[in-house]
C-alpha cells in the first residue's frame, strides 16, 4: 500500500514540477516526492528548504502549531485546491498548493505542493474558469489516493473492532474475535505482542462528513477506542465530551520482552488530537483532585509482552492500570510499564467503592493537601523523617507537627504497622 501511495505522488509531483507531500488528516506523513527540474544538474534550481516540510519528513508528522496554522485556512471542509500564502513568522517559507484528498465526502488526507513562486500563474479554477488541465488531472490523482486510503481505513475499522471484542466483549464471543483477528493478522499474530492503553481518549469529529479516525502509528497491528464501563461516565470539562474509557493498541515487538516499540507508540498516540495535552498534566497529589478520571493530561500504559492473541484479555487490565498509574503519578507518566506500577498493580485491581476509606477522608480533603502530601512522602520514605524533610525541604519539627495533624485529622497511628500500610493504600488509591 505504501508502495502505491509513493507512486501516486511522485505522479503528482512529475505533473506539476513541485515537490509534493501527502500527509493524512491528522497531518501524519505517508509520502514525499522530490522533483527533479533537469535544468541544472547541480541542482542550483531547486527550491529551497522550507522548514515545516523538512520537519515532517524528518518527524514524520507535522507540530500542532502547524496542524492549526493551516487547519485555520479551511483545508478540511474544502473541495478544491487551495492557495496558501507563505508566513515566515509561522516557519511556513514557502506557498503551498493544498489538494484536499476526498473519497465519498470524507477528507483523508492532504497533498502539499510546495511552491517557490513557479506555480504562481497556475489556474485553481472557480467561478473564472476551469483548473489548469495539469491541477486536474493532480485531482484526479488525489481522489484515486482518497480511495486507497479509505478503503484502508474501512480495513483497520475491521481489524479494531475485532480487537475490541477479543478485549472487552462478552466471553461467548471472544473466541470468534480472536480466529477472525488471527485470520487478517496472520504471521504477526503468533509473534511477539503488547497491549498498549491510553487514557482518556476522546477522538474528534472529522471536518467533512464520517466518523473521525483512529491514529495508526508505525508498529501498530489493530487500533481501537474502547467504551467506558455501563454507568455514567464523568464529561470531560475541558472538551465538553465524554471520553472513552481508552484507546487500545496492538504492537508488534522485536524481541519476546523488549517493550521499545510498544513505548514509541505510545507516545506517538499521546501526540495525537484524541489525548488530552500534557500541558494540563497536574502534579496528582492526593486530596488535589488531580489524577482523578476526567481531569488532566492523558497517559499511557504498557502491558507485559504476550505471545499470539490468547493472553490479550489479560493484557488490557494491564495496560489499562498502568495507564491509569501514569496519570496518577507524575513519576511515572506519561507512559508507564506494567512491570514498573509497584503498588498499583494491587492498587488498580481494587473493585471501585463509593469513596475513600473513612479513616483518611477528612485529610483527603483539598483544604487538607499539604497534610496528605507529607504523610505520602512520610510512609514513601519508608518513615525515615531526616529522609522526608530533606524530600519536602522542611524542617524535622515542622514535619512531626504535621504528621501530628495528620494522626488526629485520620485516629490512626504512624506507629503502627497497619495503621502505615491502611493510610499508605488510601492515599495512593486516592491517586487513581
Amino acid at each position: 500500500m505504501l508502495d502505491d501511495y509513493q507512486q501516486l505522488v511522485d505522479e503528482i509531483s512529475a505533473a506539476l514540477g513541485a515537490p509534493a507531500t501527502l500527509e493524512n488528516r491528522d497531518f501524519g506523513l505517508i509520502a514525499f516526492g522530490a522533483h527533479d527540474s533537469g535544468d541544472d544538474p547541480e541542482g542550483a534550481d531547486e527550491p529551497a528548504l522550507d522548514p515545516v516540510r523538512t520537519r515532517s519528513i524528518l518527524r514524520r508528522r507535522s507540530t500542532a502549531a502547524v496542524r492549526a496554522w493551516f487547519e485555520g485556512f479551511g483545508i478540511a471542509r474544502a473541495q478544491a485546491p487551495l492557495r496558501i500564502p507563505p508566513d515566515p513568522a509561522a516557519g511556513v517559507f514557502m506557498g503551498r498548493i493544498c489538494l484536499p484528498v476526498r473519497h465519498r465526502g470524507v477528507v483523508h488526507g492532504y497533498v502539499w505542493l510546495l511552491d517557490d513562486g513557479h506555480l504562481s500563474d497556475l489556474e485553481l479554477g472557480g467561478p473564472a474558469g476551469p483548473p489548469d488541465p495539469r491541477l486536474a488531472r493532480a485531482m484526479e490523482t488525489a481522489a484515486r489516493i482518497g480511495a486507497l486510503m479509505a478503503a484502508e481505513a474501512r480495513a483497520d475499522e475491521e481489524l479494531g473492532r475485532l480487537l475490541r471484542d477479543l478485549l472487552t466483549g462478552p466471553p461467548d464471543g471472544r473466541d470468534t474475535a480472536r480466529t477472525a483477528l488471527r485470520a487478517a493478522l496472520r504471521g504477526a499474530a503468533e509473534g511477539p505482542l503488547a497491549l498498549v492503553a491510553v487514557t482518556p481518549w476522546a477522538p474528534e469529529d472529522a471536518e467533512g462528513g464520517g466518523p473521525a479516525g483512529l491514529p495508526n502509528p508505525p508498529g501498530v497491528a489493530a487500533v481501537c477506542a474502547v467504551p467506558p464501563a455501563p454507568g455514567p461516565a464523568p464529561a470531560d470539562p475541558a472538551a465538553g465530551r465524554s471520553p472513552a474509557a481508552g484507546l487500545a493498541a496492538l504492537v508488534r515487538l522485536r524481541a519476546g520482552t523488549a517493550l521499545d516499540p510498544a513505548r514509541t507508540a505510545a507516545e506517538h498516540l499521546l501526540r495525537s488530537p484524541g489525548a488530552a495535552a500534557p500541558a494540563s498534566r497536574a502534579s496528582g497529589m492526593p486530596g488535589s483532585g488531580a489524577g482523578m478520571p476526567g481531569g488532566g493530561a492523558s497517559a499511557a500504559g504498557v502491558s507485559a509482552p504476550r505471545r499470539g492473541l490468547d493472553d490479550l484479555p489479560a493484557a488490557w487490565p494491564e495496560a489499562l492500570a498502568a495507564a491509569r498509574a501514569a496519570r496518577a503519578d507524575a513519576r511515572l507518566g506519561p507512559v508507564a510499564e506494567w512491570s514498573a506500577i509497584g503498588p498499583y498493580r494491587l492498587l488498580a485491581a481494587l473493585p471501585a467503592a463509593a469513596g475513600p476509606d473513612p479513616a483518611v477522608r477528612a485529610l483527603l480533603e483539598p483544604s487538607h493537601a499539604e497534610l496528605a502530601r507529607t504523610a505520602e512522602a512520610f510512609l514513601d520514605c519508608a518513615g525515615q523523617a531526616s529522609r522526608t524533610a530533606q524530600a519536602l525541604g522542611i524542617h524535622r519539627q515542622t514535619l512531626y507537627y504535621r504528621l501530628s495533624r495528620v494522626e488526629q485529622l485520620t485516629g490512626l497511628d504512624l506507629d503502627a504497622g497497619e495503621d502505615r500500610l491502611l493510610l499508605h493504600m488510601a492515599l495512593k488509591s486516592a491517586r487513581l
